[in-house]
């Protein structure tokens, strides 16, 4: 399959209600490692950059590994930009080649947000890319982006009026969820999930996926969530990995870097791997 459009890869999820997952990834073994799982999970999956990571590494770069690592690869993939209100990185990540793009202004008032978002999707349709869209914000700070401040819902009918005049092709609601480690068991507003895919059937993507409980993967993804963004559960894979292994290397005073990153990234590959079991997206991946 290898490198496709996000609409072929949350399309069918949505239509048969399995989740996709969404990663985030900020270096080139944790790019490398959730392709692997993917592979070997035969999952699609959505592999996300922030605006941090695309700044601090460059697109050319990033773009160059992606290309690297997809050639040949056998399960349908895709290169999303995440959470990103500035719309000079919008079009340096279109130009290119990213599939797709989350341009976030839900800072902004609704309207503008709507105005706004109508041009970056026509923007994105002249590269043949898709976008997902949110008017509201979700709770937390991941990578330097957003607010710890509870997030306010906008009704469910200027909700459906900035999917229909925008175009989208993905929505991300706020029901609860929130970026970062959840201090408590969130408590979530499904429903609005359900209001939102019968009056619309657009595809949901569910922000803040790490900490939730397999029993709210599997009621939210049937209800429509069909891209499930996952970016804490990396990092702190990534970090408690590799400072296990650094322990023990200090206590042995072995150090030999080619095994931390090989410990480091089959952490990640069970990791993802265990997250296409429980999104029901394993054994998708055309193969």
């Amino acid at each position: 399959m290898g490198v496709v459009p996000l609409k072929d890869i949350v399309d069918p999820a949505f239509a048969a209600r399995y989740g996709v997952p969404a990663i985030n990834i900020f270096n080139d073994l944790t790019m490398e490692a959730v392709l692997a799982a993917a592979e070997e999970a035969n999952s699609p999956v959505i592999l996300q950059t922030s605006v941090k990571t695309v700044r601090s590494i460059g697109s050319r770069q990033l773009f160059d590994m992606w290309q690297s690592l997809t050639s040949g690869i056998h399960v349908p993939v895709t290169l999303h930009l995440d959470h990103c209100p500035d719309r000079d990185v919008v079009t340096e990540c279109l130009k290119a080649g990213w599939n797709s793009v989350l341009f976030d202004a839900s800072n902004l008032p609704v309207e503008e947000n709507q105005r706004q978002t109508i041009e970056v999707v026509a923007e994105a349709r002249r590269y043949g890319a898709q976008v997902e869209g949110e008017i509201e914000a979700i709770t937390g700070v991941e990578d330097d982006h957003g607010s710890d401040d509870v997030a306010q819902q906008q009704s469910l009918d200027t909700a459906l009026n900035f999917i229909d005049a925008t175009g989208i092709d993905v929505f991300a609601p706020s029901i609860g969820n929130a970026h970062g480690s959840y201090k408590a068991a969130p408590v979530l507003d499904v429903g609005r999930v359900t209001e939102i895919v019968e009056a619309r059937n657009i595809p949901i993507a569910l922000h803040g996926g790490s900490g939730l409980s397999p029993e709210q993967f599997a009621d939210l993804i049937a209800r429509g969530c069909a891209k499930v963004n996952i970016s804490t559960a990396l990092k702190e894979t990534y970090m408690q990995s590799s400072l296990a292994f650094l322990k023990q290397a200090e206590q042995n005073n072995k150090w030999d870097p080619p095994s931390l990153f090989k410990h480091t990234r089959a952490d990640i590959v069970a990791m993802v791997t265990e997250l296409t079991g429980q999104f029901g997206s394993a054994g998708k991946g055309g193969r």
